[in-house]
């Protein structure tokens, strides 16, 4: 097999990459000083690694902490916004913005990278509908419903459960995503918020960037049942590379970490550059994943879900750690080898690199030119349907 001619016809477009969150806390936004229009050292991405890894679609995350709550999440997500399309500009000769299928394939042609936006929680929204359809207007293409902490209205894998999947207002926010063509991403959220989306969404889900519990325990993976909804459902399970979840080893470590962190009342993600994960990763050395173990979740995924319900979503630039083999955006080839040495055939490999999640969004453009055509945009408040006001 000709990986290589298969890349070239079917160009991988992955879920998630944190490109723009290290361009904001490294550089302010400046690509003069981040210039990732030749090789970055302080990055897994640039362009050139781009090309050379396959990728001709990148979902670019516009996420922002939870800290950051209101308002003051919305402006803070406007402006991850703001640096997208800034970033697009600046390298126009290669990049191009991208918000249907069809613009995708279109800047195929051109010889360009199709660069797509996703927000990666509910909180980028501060509880208001009309924020919502304002982000789908800037180019926003999926919402991941929470990140780590819950929203008012879902809740989150590594949160404590408040609401017991969606809320109310929650089940609005995806029914206002179907009818705009906003994509449900249920990466990060509950199993439970899992299966109260689908149960609501009239079209596809995506996991941005989830791999399969079954295979790896931990909470932001995809449970087997899940899993088997989404022929039902249409929808894509995009595997991540993020070695807590693909890995056992490194998710018992993770858990520890946590755990340690909780006790001496540290948040886990500001420790591991302080002295406690050093003294941590002195004292219980870190584990290390593997592209081996990425192929069982692929596998596994397939297994479950069928192949046609099976993406990529590497996490680049989102994670401090990656898999050996897959240490950057080059490493797509890789794992497609690994794969195809599996019997994995060149038909699979395309509906997985971009097939899938191509398919998935012109349906869910279909499902909002019919919802849009018999219902307006909502105006409800999660006051009005939760009994609360928006913090």
């Amino acid at each position: 097999m000709d990986l290589g001619d298969l890349l070239r016809r079917h160009p991988v477009v992955d879920g998630h990459n944190d490109l723009l969150w290290q361009a904001r806390t490294q550089v302010g936004y400046d690509f003069d000083r981040l210039d990732v229009g030749g090789h970055t050292p302080t990055t897994h991405t640039d362009l050139p690694r781009l090309r050379e890894g396959g990728v001709g679609g990148q979902f670019w995350s516009v996420y922002v902490p939870t800290v950051l709550e209101g308002h003051e999440a919305v402006t803070a997500t406007l402006e991850q916004v703001d640096g997208a399309h800034r970033l697009i500009e600046r390298y126009a000769d290669r990049l191009a913005l991208a918000t249907t299928a069809d613009e995708v394939e279109a800047t195929w042609r051109d010889g360009r990278i199709a660069s797509l936006l996703g927000a990666e929680g509910g909180h980028s929204i501060g509880c208001s509908l009309g924020a919502l359809r304002m982000l789908h207007t800037l180019g926003v293409r999926y919402l991941t419903l929470t990140h780590n902490d819950n929203t008012p209205w879902a809740d989150s894998a590594t949160d404590e459960p408040v609401v017991g999947g969606l809320s109310r207002f929650g089940v609005e926010v995806v029914r206002e995503m179907n009818r705009l063509g906003t994509m449900v991403d249920l990466s990060h959220v509950a199993a439970t918020t899992m299966r109260s989306a689908l149960d609501a969404t009239d079209a596809p889900v995506v996991f941005s960037h989830s791999s399969a519990r079954a295979v790896t325990d931990h909470p932001r993976n995809v449970p087997d049942d899940v899993l088997e909804q989404l022929p039902g459902n249409g929808g894509v399970c995009m595997v991540t590379f993020v070695p807590a979840f693909v890995s056992q080893a490194c998710a018992d470590w993770d858990l520890g970490f946590r755990r340690l962190c909780a006790e001496q009342g540290v948040d886990h993600l500001e420790a591991e550059s302080q002295a406690l994960g050093e003294a941590y990763r002195r004292d219980h050395p870190e584990p290390t994943a593997t592209v081996d173990d990425v192929v069982a979740h692929c596998d596994h995924v397939r297994e479950v879900a069928g192949v046609e319900h099976i993406g990529l979503g590497g996490d680049y630039d989102g994670t401090e750690t990656l898999p050996e083999g897959l240490d950057d955006v080059t490493g797509y080839p890789r794992l497609l080898a690994a794969l195809a040495e599996r019997d994995w055939s060149e038909d699979d490999l395309s509906r997985l690199t971009s097939r899938n999640v191509l398919r998935v969004m012109r349906d869910v453009e279909a499902t909002a030119r019919d919802l849009s055509a018999g219902r307006g945009p909502s105006l409800a408040t999660l006051e009005e349907l939760d009994g609360r006001p928006a913090t």
